[in-house]
């Protein structure tokens, strides 16, 4: 039994060469998906060559004090936005002294959330290629949002990762 999908596999695999292969190391800063985005590039052997640290940043609490983020930034805090994630990402990758970071956070589920609709993730890739993006999956299923989540934070890092071998 696997906790990774086929997909997350395949893309914790392309991404951990193109790290190697540039010599380049990635922290994770991420919420809603609970840890996978993380478990997924650790589950590659030798993860170590590619992969500085990370930290599930649940709360404002585990942002500021894992991440290093700005507690200002959350004062109008009403739900997950580009900016924020993007802002979160910097940080992280300042911390841990990465070339890149992925960012994540977000709502799984269930519903009737006060900030945000179930079912919505905001993803950040910060490097020398930097790419936000919003998911909605229209779905308040709580697991299958989080590997969905997940899934989409690997795809975007890999994309960000091959735009900058160009």
């Amino acid at each position: 039994m696997s906790f990774l999908t086929e997909e997350q596999k395949t893309l914790a695999n392309e991404i951990s060469d193109m790290l190697v292969a540039r010599g380049e190391k990635v922290s994770v800063a991420e919420s809603s998906t609970g840890g996978l985005i993380s478990a997924a590039l650790l589950w590659v052997p030798g993860a170590s060559r590619y992969y500085a640290g990370g930290g599930v940043v649940y709360t404002l609490k585990s942002r500021t004090a894992l991440a290093g983020a700005n507690p200002d930034d959350y004062k109008e805090y009403r739900g997950t936005t580009p900016v924020l994630l993007e802002k979160l990402g910097a940080a992280m990758q300042g911390r841990l002294e990465s070339h890149w970071t992925v960012a994540e956070s977000g709502l799984a589920g269930p519903p009737g959330a006060r900030v945000a609709a179930a079912g919505k993730t905001t993803v950040a890739i910060i490097g020398p290629v930097t790419k936000t993006e919003v998911l909605e999956t229209g779905n308040d299923d709580r697991e299958e949002n989080m590997v969905l989540f997940t899934t989409h934070a690997l795809r975007l890092f890999r994309d960000a990762l091959t735009e900058a071998s160009r």
